[in-house]
């Protein structure tokens, strides 16, 4: 995919500018709408919680981190690229997200990073990253159900007959999931076969270099993101007195992960969703609504409003790379 004069115009003066512009308001938005705002600045003014935030902040960069390193990882037999690249390319990514459905709008802003013939190419790759989260979210979903059964019953949010129904309609698509994650090559020589899928084999070549290995570290990277997830909410639960423990938190956070997965969302509009589903989980153990909201309210500002803010600015810095490429055409 070559980008034309008109598409680099559109990106070095409209795009990072309108993108920037659209998520700084929605986030002012989004949280002068949150209710309890003194009890959430309070909360900040101790020692301890400054302790709390920062700690939850640095999270987020290992987080993001982990993301980049999968991601350098998928690519290397496409384009080789640095750790720091990637790292812009995945913040970036994330700006995007905001005005896309289920995160689809992560692809078009990591795609800017590569070079001109590899950008369709690595979309891919970065799908099959997507589907290595999705495992591990689904994976520890299950357990969570299986763990909070009872506790999910007794509080009348799931009746047992239909969480016994949620939790084999899960597995089977872990199952299916996780055998066509294990198989992504036969996609390559699917495409062969069928009737003009040479045409688009291209797209799709690089999966042949996901081995086994690479395959599992993906996994381990992924896995190791849903701790560092965890990690900040129960860090935030804490700050703004959810009084629950850490086991408890673990579970019902890993199905509240499960739940927002399934249901199709625009990220803008996915905080009120996050509430009610974190009221509802987190709400089996703790009567606290306004600090599980405040704590939802500070994942998703730390988690993904303030990385779209800095990915929306990297792309105002995609002027000097496209000029570099366009020299070096």
């Amino acid at each position: 995919m070559k980008l034309n004069r008109n598409s680099k115009i559109f990106i070095n003066y409209f795009l990072g500018p309108l993108l920037f512009a659209g998520i700084s308001w929605f986030m002012y938005k989004e949280i002068s709408k949150q209710p309890n705002l003194n009890k959430v600045f309070a909360a900040f003014q101790s020692t301890k919680g400054l302790i709390y935030l920062c700690t939850v902040f640095l999270l987020m960069l290992v987080n993001w981190s982990l993301e980049a390193i999968k991601w350098k990882l998928l690519v290397h037999t496409i384009q080789p690229i640095s750790f720091f690249k990637s790292f812009k390319a995945v913040l970036s990514g994330i700006s995007f997200t905001l005005i896309a459905p289920n995160r689809m709008g992560e692809y078009l802003g990591r795609v800017l990073y590569m070079n001109d013939g590899n950008r369709l190419r690595t979309i891919s790759m970065t799908v099959a990253g997507s589907i290595s989260q999705l495992i591990i979210t689904l994976l520890m979903g299950v357990f969570g159900l299986l763990i909070l059964k009872k506790d999910i019953a007794a509080g009348n949010i799931i009746s047992p007959p239909w969480i016994q129904v949620v939790l084999f309609g899960v597995l089977a698509t872990l199952v299916v999931l996780t055998f066509f994650y294990f198989r992504l090559s036969w996609l390559v020589r699917l495409a062969e076969r069928l009737p003009g899928g040479n045409k688009f084999l291209y797209l799709i070549k690089a999966l042949e270099g996901l081995d086994a290995t690479i395959l599992v570290r993906l996994l381990s990277f992924s896995l190791l993101r849903f701790f560092v997830f965890i990690g900040q909410y129960y860090l935030l639960f804490l700050l703004f007195g959810v009084n629950i423990t850490a086991w408890q938190a673990f579970w019902t956070v890993s199905v509240s992960f499960l739940i927002l997965a399934v249901i199709p969302s625009f990220a803008i509009a996915e905080l009120a969703q996050r509430w009610f589903v974190a009221a509802k989980t987190v709400g089996i153990f703790s009567a606290n609504t306004a600090g599980i909201a405040a704590a939802v309210t500070g994942i998703w500002v730390i988690n993904i409003a303030i990385p779209a803010i800095a990915g929306s600015l990297l792309i105002l810095g995609i002027k000097k790379l496209l000029k570099e490429k366009d020299e070096e055409d």
